[in-house]
């Protein structure tokens, strides 16, 4: 297959070896086209860690290439998405298998609604997380960390499910598992709870730039409010009739870790694995991405459904003290999906079928 991965970050990078590694053809694309000036110059990708070996990704300049591409790989941060998936929409076609790696705030039913306009329409899926963790160690070499052992995948339409499980466990490899819906997805990314209990619990060793494991740091303190903040998402997730697992279940199946409370996984993978290193700076998606696209979409979802949340609203209120500006804001997304005018079967059903194709 021919795949175009929007994005030029460490996931960009991974993913496209990842890719070639299995046999495909991977062209990355730059949303400034400075991530991809030395890849297109030298024209190889090299990549170390849970992978060894060297890439020849092609470079793409205009998204009017992508008319000879068979799936499309957005793999930018959040804040991110809306920029980019205006962009990518007036060159998708129905033919196309678009992914959203990592998507929160249901921005892959933004995408659908930008494809509505036109009267196209692909099959859009979306991870519950990322199919690796990396960090770039150059302008054109990666470092994959992680593979992730198992991860969850939803369509839109959700008739297009088999499509879109199918191109993924041939790009990616049997790792997948089909989800419910898209609003299944978004309520399975355990990130911002995680990420939450971590930024409040070691809040000035990120300000003063200290190196910090993050699973060291994940004590039994931490864990007890990543815990309740996970609560809190799985009740939202049981409003909406969705079976969600627990973050302990989720650290199970994504690391291959045994069965145990949260601090014990998180003593078990540091010991195993030493890092990764916490964010040393206050400009961290920790914060800056996780809060508003992932607690404030919780929020939000939950005002729909019924369901208080108390301890996601105190987190959201005391990160937007601490960092002097309201995070849910900056979630651009929510507002172009108008989720106040819906109830929680409109939006389940919405979140299933996509905007309705425009003739």
């Amino acid at each position: 297959m021919n795949v175009a991965i929007l994005g030029a970050g460490a996931i960009a990078f991974g993913s496209a070896a990842l890719i070639e590694a299995g046999g495909h053809r991977a062209a990355l694309w730059s949303p400034s086209g400075g991530g991809t000036a030395a890849l297109a110059r030298d024209g190889a990708l090299a990549y170390g860690g849970a992978m060894t070996g060297t890439a020849h990704p092609a470079v793409i300049a205009d998204l009017a290439e992508l008319a000879g591409y068979d799936a499309v790989l957005v793999a930018v941060p959040a804040n991110g998405h809306r920029a980019v998936m205006e962009r990518l929409a007036p060159h998708l076609e129905s033919r196309h298998v678009a992914i959203v790696s990592g998507a929160l705030s249901l921005s892959p039913l933004y995408l659908s609604k930008l494809v509505a306009a036109r009267g196209v329409r692909p099959a859009i899926a979306s991870f519950g997380t990322t199919v690796l963790t990396a960090r770039k160690t150059g302008e054109a070499a990666v470092s994959i960390n992680v593979l992730r052992a198992r991860l969850d995948v939803a369509a839109i339409p959700v008739s297009e499910g088999a499509r879109a499980l199918d191109v993924c466990r041939r790009l990616f490899g049997d790792r997948f598992d089909l989800a419910a819906s898209a609003l299944a997805i978004a309520l399975v990314n355990i990130n911002p709870v995680a990420h939450a209990g971590l930024a409040l619990g070691n809040l000035t060793r990120i300000e003063l730039g200290e190196a910090w494991p993050q699973y060291r740091y994940l004590t039994p303190a931490v864990a007890r409010l990543i815990e309740g903040l996970d609560a809190e998402r799985r009740a939202v997730a049981a409003a909406f009739g969705l079976s969600v697992r627990t973050i302990e279940q989720h650290f199970e199946h994504s690391f291959d870790l045994p069965r145990a409370p949260l601090a014990e996984q998180a003593a078990i993978l540091h010991a195993r694995r030493g890092g990764p290193p916490g964010p040393t700076t206050l400009a961290t998606r920790f914060v800056l991405e996780d809060a508003p696209f992932g607690l404030g979409f919780t929020a939000a979802v939950a005002r729909i459904a019924g369901v208080p949340v108390p301890l996601t609203d105190a987190s959201l209120d005391v990160l937007s003290a601490l960092w002097g500006r309201n995070l849910v804001a900056d979630n651009d997304i929510l507002p172009e999906l108008d989720l106040p005018a819906l109830d929680a079967q409109a939006l389940a059903r919405l979140a299933a079928e996509g905007f309705a194709r425009r003739r």
